[in-house]
Parts: C-alpha cells; sequence; structure tokens
C-alpha cells in the first residue's frame, strides 16, 4: 500500500475508533439503574435537578451527576452507653437504641450533613433531659416512658431533615457499681421475706387442711357410731317385738313370766353397776303362783308315795297267833313325803 494512502486511512480507523469509545461512554453514563428501597440525589451544573427513584433512569452525560444512594429502609442504630445523671445526682450508664427511616432523600441530603450523627447527638441530649427529672427508682421502672418521651422529641427535631423516627429503646441502664450491691442486698432480703411469708403460708395452709381432715374424720367416725348405735337399737327393739309376739301368741302365765325374770337374775348381778333390784308386784304375785304350783305338785307326789305304801302292806301275810308279834310298822321311807 502507498504509504500516501495508509496515513489517511489509520487516521480514519482512529477517528472511528474514537467515536465509538466516546458513544460508549455517553451510554454508559446517561444510564442509571436504581435499586429498589433506594433513592438517587442529581445534581445538573452543581444544582439540585431531580430524585431518581428505583428502576431505569437516563441522565444527561457530562452535565447530571448522581450523588450516593440513600437507603429508605428503616434502620436501626445502637449507641454506646451514655452517662446522665438522674434527679437523686446519680450517674448511670444508658445504652439506647434508635429505630428511625428516611423519608425524604433531597432533605436528608440538603437540610443535615450527617443525619446519622445528628440523630445520636440529639438522642443522648434529650436522654439527659428526660431522665434528668426522674430519680433512680423512677428512672429504672420508667422505660416505656422514657421511650415515648425520647420518640416524640426525635421525630419533632428530625422531621425537617426528612427523617421519622420510630421507636426508640432502653438496653440497658447500668446505676453505680455501690448503688447495685445496694439493691442486690435489697433485693435478696425482699426475695427471703418473700419465700418466709410464703413457707408460713404453706405452712397454715397445712394445718388448716389437717385440721380439717381430722374434723372431717371425727364427723364420719361419729356418723359411724350413730349408724352402729341405731341399727343396734332397731335390732334389738325387732328382737323385743319377736320375743313379744311370740309370748303372746304362746298364751303365756304367770309361772312363765315368773321363770323368765328369775333366768333374767343372774345376768343383771354380774353387772359391776347394779347396786339395788326392783322387783315388781307383780312378779310377787306370780311368785305365789309358782310357789303354790310347787306345793300342789309336792303334795300330789306325796299322796301317791301314801297309797303305794299302803297297798303293799294289804299284800303281805299275817304271821301264826303262837308267837305274837309287833305290829308291823310301815317303812321310814315310805312314809316320809317325797322331797321335791
Amino acid at each position: 500500500m502507498n504509504p500516501d494512502e495508509f496515513i489517511p486511512a489509520a487516521i480514519g480507523w482512529v477517528l472511528a475508533a474514537a467515536v465509538f469509545i466516546f458513544v460508549l461512554v455517553v451510554i454508559f453514563r446517561s444510564i442509571r439503574i436504581i435499586p429498589q428501597a433506594n433513592a438517587g440525589i442529581v445534581e445538573r451544573l452543581g444544582r439540585y435537578h431531580k430524585t431518581l427513584m428505583p428502576g431505569l433512569n437516563l441522565l444527561v452525560p457530562f452535565i447530571d451527576r448522581l450523588r450516593p444512594l440513600i437507603d429508605l429502609r428503616e434502620q436501626v442504630v445502637s449507641f454506646p452507653p451514655q452517662p446522665v445523671i438522674t434527679e437523686d445526682n446519680l450517674v448511670v450508664s444508658i445504652d439506647t437504641v434508635v429505630y428511625f427511616q428516611v423519608t425524604d432523600a433531597r432533605a436528608a441530603t440538603y437540610e443535615i450533613a450527617n443525619y446519622l450523627g445528628a440523630v445520636e447527638q440529639l438522642t443522648t441530649t434529650t436522654l439527659r433531659n428526660v431522665v434528668g427529672g426522674l430519680n433512680l427508682e423512677e428512672a429504672l421502672t420508667s422505660r416505656d416512658e422514657i421511650n415515648g418521651q425520647l420518640r416524640v422529641v426525635l421525630d419533632e427535631a428530625t422531621g425537617k431533615w426528612g427523617i421519622r423516627v420510630g421507636r426508640v429503646e432502653l438496653k440497658a441502664i447500668d446505676p453505680p457499681i455501690s448503688i447495685q450491691d445496694s439493691m442486690e442486698k435489697q433485693m435478696r432480703a425482699e426475695r427471703d421475706r418473700r419465700a418466709a411469708i410464703l413457707t408460713a403460708e404453706g405452712s397454715k395452709q397445712s394445718q388448716i387442711l389437717e385440721a380439717e381432715g381430722r374434723r372431717q374424720a371425727e364427723i364420719l367416725r361419729a356418723e359411724g357410731d350413730k349408724q352402729a348405735a341405731v341399727l343396734r337399737a332397731q335390732g334389738e327393739a325387732e328382737a323385743i317385738e319377736t320375743v313379744f309376739t311370740a309370748i303372746h301368741v304362746g298364751n303365756p302365765d304367770d309361772k312363765l313370766l315368773a321363770y323368765q325374770y328369775l333366768q333374767t337374775l343372774p345376768k343383771i348381778s354380774e353387772s359391776p353397776s347394779s347396786k339395788l333390784w326392783i322387783i315388781p308386784s307383780e312378779f310377787t304375785e306370780a311368785l305365789k303362783g309358782v310357789s303354790g304350783a310347787f306345793a300342789g305338785s309336792i303334795a300330789d307326789a306325796a299322796k301317791s308315795a301314801d297309797a303305794s305304801a299302803r297297798s303293799e302292806r294289804a299284800a303281805v301275810p299275817s304271821a301264826p297267833a303262837a308267837e305274837p308279834v309287833a305290829p308291823a310298822r310301815p317303812d321310814a321311807t315310805s312314809e316320809q313325803p317325797p322331797t321335791a
């Protein structure tokens, strides 16, 4: 190739390559993709132009400039412990956690230089103002109230910065070591007191239950004795009624009743508490009847014995006259009345 022709051709290729590279750079600088939950601030010639939303966006190359993206999600920032003086002049260390979210990317970019540092400093000063009006006990027991006051103050102050404070939490409130020891002793004493109260209550309930059990046992025992006595009385009543019915059905006389009474006398005498015997008047009449009956029986027996003796003497033959003998006497045994 002729050198005169090669130089213009080389220049043409270089120019074409430069144009191609320039076009690629323009395209690359003109297209911006914004991720979800992010926002981009575009400045044109040094001034705010617009806010890019998530998706594909076009810029004018070499004129528009995109600032660093801003996260629109809720952020959690934990600040280091801050010394705070309470109303009773005690220094406590408080850890805080702030939940906030950028709602206006333009305000967060141009209204405050460093919104994260500003939130931290504002949280510290507000915390000191709120806790400074409380004593230690109130600060330890009023976390919800402190959180609410901090959130209201921070949300109001950061609103012009395009920031919304959602929550403020106190992670820990650490009093001085000496106060912690005193609180530990107090809590230990309180636990011991509650344990003693619970022990006493348990003993009391145990004694009440034992007494109730004994009372119920006595009641049941008394009910059993009552039922047994009732059943015994019913049995004795039925036995007496049966005997009474049998006696009346058999048409007894006074002799039988007297005999039954005589049978019960030994049982009465066996009782050590029997000091006096009461004999009814009807019983004496019955005894007279019994004695009369016994006497009649003895007389009848004597008469029968005498009659048998006489018949025996009549049957014996008389002796000869030459030898008189004494008149025969009846046997002694035959003349004696038979014993009952």
